[in-house]
């Protein structure tokens, strides 16, 4: 544990408490009357509101939109399933500026809808709302419909032969098995929506903010960083909640249930009504899903009423460019595959060796440190790059003009991802495999070699096919600590979207169309690795 410890005292802890402390302190004296002051102020008190409500609105909406379609993965066999599988997956890796901008060029001014029907949603409510259901369908699919496909059909067929109705047996029977993962699944969904950023920056316009949009702002244009303070450790309150939960619906699901291959419960669907499910799945998966991605396509292709490349060719261009960046946006690609790499292999150390002890150990203590691994999810990257411009920059850790700064913001990402992916395969080696290397006389490197690391080489494949997509897709702390002559994909897309002029748009568009095909082709190779289900995402 000496080194995951280590990693995130040193670029976790100590960043956001320096930044905490230098916005309540004043005279090395701790100001706790500012919590009155500025949550009193009805500005923040909107902020506040406006988080909690869209939230539990995302999350709700989510569920109910996605329930359906994780029965189908779950319980139906068709053609291209695995294939649709793996669609479904490519918007939560996607970065939330893509997603943003993806439902921009849908909903937004000259969007798909503004040409075809003069209806322009962004700048509400209801463009947040369906971008965050386009984020999080993949999670209630994969944590709901995860288990789903291994619960024994014979239990609620049990329970029919006795006299249960279908509904009667299914609230019975498979509600209860299935509560603890819909919990897990919709504190996932919570915890996204309640910290979201880029969706809400781009799609929200000045008339909504959430908690992390606000600490952008109170940070980086106001310099107000006793109010971004305040609202940080309101941030950090809410997300340690809402990880406590989680953990506990875990355990509940890890312990409570006998499960079995999910090959043996998928089957064709029967009868009309079967089919008029899987239709309707595919049908939102294709409107909800699809259509995004293909306006967002479509209109990085779309010059003067025509279609070109001209954006794609204008990326290499340093000059046409100049007022944006001081390179060409096309070195955005190059640095987000380097920096993505870099940081993957960091969270595979880090979370590996991780993981590796929360298998060995137990104890309250190995389970608070559980649940902190989960915290950079939730708190805000915002809070987490600022700090690192102002704690990182003295001997021996002067990294405010250096390249790693960038794969160490986006690894704190990655870490939670590799540990909640490894973890439960690593729980399932048999521990008496490595008592028996060790009998024979084997070390204990050797014997994590010759025993662990067969049995959990598809999974460590998996956990850097995440870290790689998270880390290429961070948004919040990259924005504070990448240099302007090497910008990262996500930052590149962002400025070009602050700037007006048809040609910004559309480079913008081009540039998120390539990060969305990486971030797929990424997807697609762990769908081919990946023929289990182990792991939580």
């Amino acid at each position: 544990m000496a080194v995951p410890v280590a990693f995130f005292a040193l670029f976790f802890a100590y960043p956001v408490v320096a930044i905490v402390g230098r916005g309540l302190k004043a005279d090395g004296v701790w100001q706790f009357g500012r919590f009155g002051e500025v949550l009193s102020r009805p500005d923040i008190g909107g902020v506040l509101w406006f988080t909690l409500w869209q939230a539990l609105a995302s999350t709700a909406l989510t569920l109910l939109i996605a329930l359906p379609g994780a029965y189908v993965f779950a319980r139906f066999d068709f053609p291209g399933k695995q294939l649709l599988r793996a669609i479904v997956t490519v918007p939560f890796v996607l970065p939330t500026v893509v997603v943003g901008t993806a439902f921009l060029a849908l909903l937004g001014r000259g969007g798909f809808l503004d040409e075809l029907w003069g209806v322009r949603l962004d700048t509400t409510v209801w463009a947040i709302l369906l971008a965050h259901v386009f984020f999080n369908y993949a999670v209630v699919v994969r944590t709901v419909g995860g288990l789903w496909s291994q619960l024994d059909p014979r239990q609620e067929e049990a329970a029919r032969v006795l006299g249960a109705g279908r509904l009667a047996a299914w609230r019975r029977v498979t509600l209860p098995a299935l509560g603890p993962a819909v919990a897990a699944a919709a504190l996932m969904v919570f915890l996204f929506t309640f910290t979201s950023f880029g969706v809400v920056q781009i799609l929200g316009g000045p008339g909504f903010s959430t908690l992390e949009v606000e600490i952008y702002r109170q940070t980086a244009q106001l310099l107000d960083l006793p109010t971004a303070a305040v609202l940080t450790l309101v941030q950090f309150v809410a997300v340690g909640a809402v990880l406590a939960v989680h953990a506990w619906t875990v355990r509940r699901r890890e312990r409570a249930l006998k499960l079995v291959d999910p090959a043996q419960t998928a089957r064709r669907p029967r009868g009309a009504g079967q089919w008029t499910l899987l239709a309707g799945v595919l049908l939102t998966v294709l409107v909800l899903i699809l259509l995004p991605l293909a306006v967002l396509v479509e209109r990085s292709l779309d010059v003067s009423g025509g279609h070109s490349l001209a954006y794609y060719r204008a990326l290499a261009s340093a000059e046409a460019n100049s007022g944006t960046f001081l390179v060409a946006p096309i070195e955005a690609i190059g640095n987000s595959l380097r920096y993505a790499l870099v940081a993957t292999l960091i969270a595979l150390v880090v979370g590996g060796l991780a993981a590796a002890a929360l298998t060995r150990k137990a104890g309250r203590l190995v389970r608070g440190f559980d649940a902190l691994l989960m915290l950079p999810l939730g708190v805000s990257a915002v809070t987490v790059g600022f700090g690192f411009l102002i704690t990182l920059d003295k001997p021996p850790l002067d990294l405010r003009t250096s390249w790693i700064l960038v794969p160490l913001a986006q690894a704190l990402v990655g870490v939670p991802f590799v540990v909640r992916t490894m973890l439960p395969v690593l729980r399932a080696v048999d521990g008496r495999l490595r008592e028996a290397a060790a009998v024979l006389g084997a070390s204990p490197l050797r014997a994590w070699r010759e025993v662990d690391l067969p049995l959990v080489r598809r999974a460590l494949l998996v956990a850097a096919g995440f870290a790689f997509a998270v880390s290429l897709g961070e948004f919040g702390a990259t924005v504070f600590i990448a240099r302007p002559d090497n910008p990262t994909l996500p930052v590149a897309v962002a400025r070009l979207l602050g700037r007006s002029g048809e040609l910004n748009y559309g480079q913008a568009m081009a540039l998120s169309t390539i990060l969305m095909l990486v971030c797929a082709v990424s997807l697609l190779l762990l769908e081919r690795i990946r023929t289990d289900r182990s792991g939580e995402f």
